[in-house]
């Protein structure tokens, strides 16, 4: 088990750099093709689809992994299947729920809640994507927990590439300096990739599901055990995202209530949202992949009530966090002005960079700490310590950044941050010296 958990770790954290790497040069081109007006204008449309997206998945990808990972820990292979049909069903119903609820309400959401007519088409275009994200984080769920990972890492490499070229496709046919059209033109080439990425995985899930797991034998009380892990998790999810998302709205806003015109107010928002962040997460994806192969691991050890396991195979984790977080903050510490100037020609950016390096250490082993919660059956506790989090967030938006404009901004995402690992990493000591 070791073995296969450190090869997939490895060939996650391998793709993972890959497709990270592609998607930053594909963001640096990106900026210089829409402008920082434009990266702006399209993050808050993923503002809004990411409330909507995390209501199509609603809790379904972790309780997919969680489900079928109990089931094969309690060698039981013949349920596998018909915790897929519950799961998948799930992930149907509210992907298109989503859908229908985000095309329907394009229209005042624009207007009403973003405030920006402009976003109006985008949102529609993204309603498409809706079924397909709930589906494929079902089927990615059941690869990641039989720990087959490199089938959904192939498929959503082949997504990133095209919805790549698709972008390109569809920019090149709008005209420069149009940002309305330039954010339907990369909304559309994104929710193609997500139709594309959903056939991809089907067929890859058939074909797995045919031959591995034939049986038809079902485990016990499944319907029940799959709503008990999503349906928390979803809830606390909605409101978490929600959160999230008023406070992203509220940054623009607010920045023009502290002078900056519209354009102005979106460019610095699209600088430290759009153009710093994807650099200070970029070498997370390493993290990342040891935090979502960690899930199925502590559940399986869990279930076989391994305390011994679940302590050392934790906390060899937390130390390669620590360890791997410090080297990378101090390297962008030292290193913000050139890379700020090497990836987007900008003194902001490198500016920036260097002001939230010292932050890495934290949202880093945060990741690995969230992974190990999910694992030990504490995702609501994970989620509930993220509502506090991104309460926090909003209010302290709504309240300072009218007056204290972009510092206050990174203010508050140290603030979040810090008191997010703070709780997590209190709530993951108490459990696991509790077992």
């Amino acid at each position: 088990m070791k073995r296969v958990l450190v090869y997939n770790t490895a060939l996650l954290t391998a793709s993972s750099l890959l497709m990270q790497g592609i998607a930053m040069a594909f963001q640096v081109w990106l900026a210089g093709r829409i402008g920082p007006a434009g990266i702006g204008l399209y993050q808050l449309v993923l503002s809004v689809t990411g409330l909507c997206a995390t209501f199509a998945i609603s809790g379904i990808r972790f309780a997919s992994t969680r489900l079928v990972a109990e089931e094969l820990g309690l060698e039981h292979p013949g349920g596998v299947r018909a915790a897929m049909g519950r799961c998948l069903g799930y992930g149907a119903f509210f992907g298109l729920a989503a859908a229908v609820i985000l095309w329907e309400l394009s229209g005042p959401i624009g207007f009403l809640w973003i405030g920006d007519a402009r976003t109006v088409r985008s949102l529609r275009i993204s309603a498409l994507s809706m079924p397909c994200i709930s589906l494929c984080s079902s089927m990615s769920g059941y690869f990641t927990a039989c720990g087959r990972v490199w089938k959904p890492t192939l498929i959503h490499l082949i997504e990133q590439l095209s919805g790549i070229a698709l972008v390109a496709f569809f920019l090149d046919r709008v005209p420069a300096g149009d940002i309305e059209k330039s954010c339907a033109a990369v909304t559309l080439g994104r929710a193609a990739a997500d139709v594309l990425s959903l056939a991809l995985m089907a067929l890859a899930y058939l074909f797995d599901r045919r031959g591995h797991y034939r049986d038809q034998g079902a485990g016990g009380r499944l319907t029940l055990r799959m709503l008990h892990i999503a349906v928390p998790l979803a809830l606390s999810a909605y409101a978490r995202s929600a959160l999230t998302t008023l406070q992203h709205l509220l940054v623009p806003r607010g920045l023009k209530a502290a002078g900056f015109s519209a354009n102005s107010a979106l460019a610095g928002y699209g600088v430290i949202q759009g153009m710093v962040l994807p650099v200070i997460f970029f070498p997370s994806c390493i993290l990342a992949a040891a935090a979502e192969l960690i899930v199925p691991e502590l559940t399986a050890v869990q279930v076989r009530r391994d305390e011994k396991a679940i302590r050392r195979t934790a906390g060899e984790l937390m130390r390669l966090s620590v360890l791997f977080s410090l080297g990378v903050g101090a390297f962008l510490f030292f290193c913000a002005d050139p890379l700020g100037m090497l990836i987007y020609g900008s003194r902001d950016a490198g500016r920036y960079i260097r002001i939230l390096a010292p932050l890495v250490p934290f949202m880093y082993t945060d990741m690995s700490v969230d992974g190990c919660l999910k694992g030990l059956g504490q995702q609501v506790w994970s989620m509930g310590i993220n509502i506090v989090d991104a309460l926090l967030g909003l209010l302290l938006t709504w309240q300072l950044l009218p007056q204290y404009a972009l510092a206050a901004y990174i203010g508050i995402i140290y603030a979040t941050e810090l008191l997010n690992f703070v709780l997590s990493a209190g709530r993951l000591w108490k459990v696991t010296r509790t077992l």
